[in-house]
């Protein structure tokens, strides 16, 4: 299959590529395209991949979080701690410039949240944010809160990097290797395991059809920087 880069809401390029994508190879990439973003010579972009078994680390990551590095373990630049991307983990590029779309990181976290606690309502799946822990949560099969996405942003002249991860189908035993986000006292949970609809195909329709209102979302009042 090849990949097919595509008009996306308001202009943006909507990405999905096929397979498995070495992420140190996307962080390149993307880390390129924000810097061109940035210059004004190329258009914003979403992009929408799995990668390979990795675990990352962000600008707040504790060695002591790392149980087990039993994948590569690779520097993210983003915010945050330890997490894992693979396989059956939907997760979601943002390169965005908060130029045009309002100087305000936490209105810019704040709507990537909503808007993928949107897409997952439509897959059945109620999640919700958590007072004082980014990301998506959600409730497991035995009620517990428990975390189905992750939210990790970087902002570098006011163009966004980095972006969220969606657990629909991953094998949640590769969590273990770390303690995720630095959250050891909740679950990790995914669309699979709660028995909902997981196949990437969905999941991207759903976010392309909640889009626009999360780009409504992102203007906001005043200026925070970061």
């Amino acid at each position: 299959m090849i990949e097919q880069p595509a008009p996306g809401p308001d202009g943006i390029e909507w990405r999905v590529s096929p397979g498995l994508t070495d992420y140190q190879v996307a962080l390149a990439e993307m880390e390129a395209r924000a810097a061109a973003v940035a210059a004004g010579t190329a258009r914003e972009l979403i992009w929408l991949l799995e990668h390979p078994p990795v675990y990352t680390a962000g600008t707040s990551a504790d060695p002591r979080e790392l149980v087990d590095p039993r994948f590569p373990v690779v520097p993210a630049g983003r915010g945050g701690r330890y997490t894992y991307h693979g396989p059956g983990q939907r997760v979601g590029y943002l390169v965005l410039d908060l130029n045009r779309r309002g100087r305000d990181v936490r209105c810019f976290v704040h709507a990537v949240e909503g808007w993928v606690i949107a897409a997952l309502a439509r897959l059945g799946i109620t999640a919700f944010r958590a007072e004082g822990r980014i990301g998506i949560w959600t409730h497991d099969a035995s009620g517990a809160e428990a975390k189905i996405g992750a939210i990790g942003i970087r902002v570098r002249r006011w163009v966004t990097l980095h972006g969220f991860s969606v657990n629909l189908s991953p094998d949640l035993l590769h969590f273990t290797g770390i303690v995720p986000c630095g959250l050891a006292e909740f679950p990790v949970t995914s669309a699979a395991a709660l028995g909902m609809v997981h196949d990437t195909a969905t999941f991207d329709a759903a976010l392309a059809f909640t889009a626009e209102a999360f780009l409504q979302s992102l203007i906001c009042a005043g200026e925070n920087e970061t």
